[in-house]
């Protein structure tokens, strides 16, 4: 297992890992030799236990050690942090059920040794069942190890902003930030409770040790308010500093504000390596609002940059290099040209990626490779392009897709999941009564019955369907074909007809819910086969490895699993990551840039527009950004060119930008 990666600069113990996946495993391992070091003494281990999409790897983990390493969590005993309130425990949203099916069910941990804070009490009962609680875990001797998440709010369980450092468990009203970003679950704001029972900040203080587990982009900012801020009632979370043995558990994305990962040089010495170097001059560049080419050694100097311009220096030789650098990712032609007398030889085959720099790569960027800084020209690619939902293709690199058709290259879009459960009710309602009509107006009197009846189950269920419950097989199967036909179109757009379209429908997304299960070992089969057979030049990959409902993520995963066992068998394909729905890749990241004109962004976001299910609201928009997906693509690549351009660089309209997968 991969080590944990202490950062410096934080008022509480904070660990990295590369991702998620690897630190649940971390924090799995501690809980483990802490059962199994009680177990062996026949004294209980007492846990404190949290809800929501972050400690999910974390039970799976457990559930993981339980089958296969033998872990006996039969003296355990579980304390839940919180719950909805009211909320039936047979509700699918309430916390006693979703422990249940995501962890207990799966375990040896005894029935009578589970409390999770009970949802179904009467007003007049809440507080002394409150106190109650906190009795038992006191009786128990206390929590031995509490896991915990954080809210954008800041907040630990439901603390919100305003918990006093000495509260109790007790009945809270939720921050309305706190129910809008619950609303997506609950199908809506309106159905999200207005409250909640909690352990208060004092109760989770008192644990002997604490991990605060934070993944992805949009946990960066509370995560670093919480560790280098003083502590305040504002986020409850910064109450851990004055914990003796607290540690927050981190990914990458989620410690990306933090000083030791944003400002190293900010914190002590540095290895001024190539990507540091970049880095440290982009920011500068940024900050102080010259192009790479001005900066002078004053601006180094002002900004604690002393030891890179002893090191590398003077400033216009270091600006000179980046700038450089940057032109570098420049890339008009992405998969190359291609040659007019058309054909693809082995030239064109492969290594022709650096074929239209503006300028020549200094060697001390390895991202790109060498460059001549000449165009060659090559056969036709093909290139194959994954889109975790049906519409991310579009959404994320729409522009770039559209210019490789342009430039006479084969497109392939992989549609990995239905993204049916991401379809509105009224969406199916019309499709149903659409074919109905259609079939009553061509079709024949055998097609009418079936249709018809395929209508009157689907409005049958619908006109009983409770806030938020699971859709019938069904239903889920028009949704599917809604996403399904808006893809064909979204790709027609671009350019790509119907038969290089490859709709895999992966079964780890066949919940009919937001959450999903682990990969399948049979869906990694299917993307092995898929890159065999296409054989692609260049393959494209969803980064955004942290969005926020974690398709993306496992989507990410299953093809870089495929793509090592099909490089161990001779097939290299370039593998290129994208973002665009929720973030964007920072400046000093991006190893290929790919301008659009304003007619090809008019024409990525009218292939965006052909996923009308999809348009003016999404039914799971994605954290806290409320705009459309259009909106979203527009305005990032509009900035990606706007940054380009402060940095000193050619001024474009718009640019899309990639990260090559670097594997290890």
């Amino acid at each position: 297992m991969t080590s944990p990666h202490p950062l410096p600069h934080t008022r509480t113990r904070t660990v990295k890992f590369p991702t998620a996946a690897v630190a649940a495993k971390y924090v799995a391992k501690e809980i483990d030799k802490l059962v199994r070091a009680r177990n062996a003494v026949g004294k209980p281990t007492v846990l404190g236990l949290a809800t929501g999409s972050t400690p999910v790897g974390l039970y799976r983990e457990l559930i993981r050690l339980h089958k296969e390493e033998g872990l006996d969590l039969s003296r355990v005993v579980t304390f839940n942090l919180d719950e909805y309130y009211p909320i039936a425990r047979e509700s699918q949203h309430s916390y006693f059920r979703w422990m249940h099916e995501t962890l207990f069910g799966h375990v040896n941990i005894a029935w009578e040794n589970i409390y999770i804070p009970d949802g179904t009490l009467k007003p007049d009962e809440v507080n002394a069942v409150c106190a109650e609680y906190e009795k038992k875990i006191s009786d128990l001797g206390g929590i031995d190890i509490q896991i915990l998440g954080i809210g954008r709010t800041g907040h630990i369980a439901f603390n919100e902003p305003g918990s006093p450092q000495n509260s109790r468990t007790r009945l809270v009203t939720l921050d309305s930030i706190t129910r809008r970003d619950a609303a997506d679950g609950f199908f809506g704001e309106k159905n999200v409770p207005h409250h909640a029972l909690t352990m208060g900040v004092a109760s989770i203080l008192e644990a002997r040790r604490v991990f605060l587990m934070a993944f992805g982009e949009h946990k960066a900012g509370i995560v670093y308010r919480a560790l280098e801020q003083a502590p305040t009632e504002a986020i409850s979370a910064s109450f851990l500093q004055d914990h003796k043995d607290a540690t927050f558990v981190l990914d990458e994305a989620a410690a990306a504000e933090l000083t030791a990962i944003k400002r190293p040089w900010e914190v002590g010495p540095c290895d001024w390596t190539p990507e540091l170097v970049r880095k440290a001059v982009v920011t500068l560049s940024l900050a102080v609002k010259k192009g790479l080419q001005k900066l002078n050694d004053d601006d180094f100097r002002d900004h604690h940059l002393y030891e890179l311009l002893r090191e590398k220096g003077p400033a216009e030789q270091i600006g000179e290099a980046v700038f450089h650098d940057r032109m570098g990712t420049i890339k008009p032609y992405p998969a190359g040209r291609v040659a007019k007398s058309g054909g693809e030889g082995e030239k064109g085959r492969r290594g022709d990626e650096d074929n239209q720099s503006p300028s020549p790569l200094l060697p001390f960027s390895p991202s790109l490779g060498e460059t001549s800084g000449r165009s060659r020209e090559g056969g036709a690619k093909t290139i194959l392009v994954f889109s975790p939902h049906p519409d991310d293709d579009v959404i994320s690199m729409g522009g770039t897709i559209i210019r490789f058709v342009e430039q006479g290259h084969k497109v392939h879009i992989a549609y990995m999941t239905s993204g049916n459960v991401a379809v509105f009710d009224h969406d199916a309602r019309r499709f149903v009564d659409f074919v109905d009509e259609f079939l009553q107006a061509f079709g024949s009197s055998a097609e009418q019955s079936s249709a018809g009846t395929v209508k009157e189950r689907v409005n049958a269920f619908l006109d009983a369907k409770k806030a938020g419950e699971h859709d019938s097989p069904d239903v889920l199967k028009v949704k599917a074909v809604i996403r399904t036909t808006e893809a064909r179109a979204g790709a027609l757009a671009c350019g790509i007809p119907p038969d290089q379209l490859e709709f895999m429908d992966l079964r780890f997304y066949h919940t009919g819910t937001k959450t999903k299960n682990p990969i399948h070992p049979k869906d990694i089969d299917d993307i092995v086969d898929l890159l065999k057979r296409l054989n692609p030049h260049q393959v494209y990959v969803a980064g955004e490895l942290s969005d926020p409902h974690g398709t993306h993520r496992v989507c990410a995963e299953a093809v870089f699993t495929a793509a090592r066992r099909v490089r161990s068998e001779g097939l290299t394909p370039d593998v290129w990551l994208y973002k665009g729905a929720w973030e964007e890749w920072e400046p000093h990241e991006i190893e290929m840039a790919v301008p659009l004109s304003p007619e090809v962004l008019e024409r990525k976001k009218q292939a965006i527009f052909r996923h009308q299910s999809q348009k003016d609201r999404a039914m799971f928009p994605g954290g806290t950004d409320r705009r459309e997906f259009w909106q979203r693509a527009e305005q990032r690549n509009l900035a990606t060119a706007r940054t380009y351009d402060a940095l000193g660089l050619p001024e474009y309209y718009a640019l899309e930008a990639f990260v090559k997968w670097n594997d290890g």
